[in-house]
Formats: structure tokens, sequence, C-alpha cells
């Protein structure tokens, strides 16, 4: 609270207006079923929105569910949600979906994007490369986190950085899209990336 001069009353006090949070949009990609709307759900302060539409027999023909046998849904635009980091930033979380068939609704998910998380599932690293080369080709800054399917991963992560074949400035991470604290973590690495990314591009060379 703030007293200023008033010219008919002496003083009165105002209350200074809070600034909302900056808000940030940071992309979650992938391929199919590596746990990109279980992440989105695991972190977002509210209820997220997804686009699930059921597997049918055709779909599964198609989409590889030897992983993931349980899998009865897929993402077909995208998810949604957000994340209050502190009262001065939020983050608010866009999901790709996986499969190659969605891939034209990508530039529309991804525009205005500050930066990506490619989550990967060592079982299956070929589901992942188209993720990491749009990434790359758009000039997006990103981080690639391996999602720990029961607890292990089946590559350490110089193998999944070689195969892949990521530059090293790309951060790569091991997390568990089911907990809050593991995909808070992996998104942190993002924006760390995306700012210092940011202000290289800010900042005078001399």
């Amino acid at each position: 609270m703030v007293s200023v001069p008033s010219p008919t009353h002496g003083t009165h006090s105002v209350t200074a207006v809070e600034q909302p949070p900056v808000p940030v949009k940071l992309v979650i990609a992938g391929g199919f079923g590596v746990g990109k709307t279980t992440a989105v759900g695991s972190i977002s302060e509210i209820r997220p929105l997804t686009t699930e539409a059921a597997i049918t027999e055709v779909a599964a023909g198609v989409d590889d569910l030897t992983h993931t046998p349980g899998k009865t849904t897929t993402t077909v635009a995208m998810d949604f949600g957000c994340l209050t980091i502190d009262p001065t930033l939020k983050l608010y979380l866009f999901g790709t979906p996986g499969q190659d068939r969605f891939g034209f609704m990508w530039d529309d998910v991804v525009e205005g994007a500050l930066g990506g998380l490619v989550i990967v599932d060592t079982r299956r690293l070929d589901d992942c490369y188209a993720a990491v080369d749009y990434f790359e080709h758009k000039d997006i800054p990103f981080a690639v986190a391996v999602n720990a399917f029961d607890g292990e991963i089946h590559h350490n992560l110089d193998e999944v950085r070689w195969a892949l074949d990521v530059s090293d400035h790309v951060p790569l991470t091991v997390f568990d899209a089911r907990n809050t604290g593991s995909v808070r973590d992996a998104l942190l690495v993002v924006l760390e990336v995306a700012l210092s990314r940011a202000e290289s591009t800010t900042t005078p060379s001399w």
C-alpha cells in the first residue's frame, strides 16, 4: 500500500497493481505412446485439455502397440496444460500428436513456442527421430527427456545422444512422466536452454 498526495483531500492510499506472470509457451513432443499426455497431466495445475480418440482396429494395425499393450487412446490434435513457476512466470504446455499422419498439425501447435521437450522411449528410439529433426530444422531450442518406463532405461544417455545424433549443447535427462517433480525438472531444463538462447541473441557481441 502506498500513499499519494490528493489535491483536495490531502493524501489517500492506493494499492499497487501486481503484474501478471509472463506467459511462456513450451511444446512437449515425441513418438507415439512415449508419455506426452501423461507428462502434461502430471504437471498441469488445471485439468488438462486433451484430444484423445480411441485406437481403432485400423489404427492398431498402423501404430506399434508392442511396448504399450494397454494403450487404448491416442492424441489426435494436442494436449494442453499450464504451470505457474513463480509469480513472474507461467508455462503453457502444448503436447503434439505422436503419429506421422498427424504431422501436418505440428506447425500450428509449435508456433510461438520458446522451446521444446522431446520425450524418448529407449525401447524404440527411432520413433522420436521426427521430433528431433523438426526442432533442429526449425531452430527451436529443445532438450531430450528419456522416460524411464518401469523405472529403467535400455540405453544410457551417451548411447541415446549418439543414436539421435544430437549436438552436445542439447541437454539429455532421464525423467518419469508420471511424477510431477520429475516433469517439472525436465521442463526447467528446457526453460534454461531457451532463455539462454534468447539472452545470447539479444546481448551485444562487443
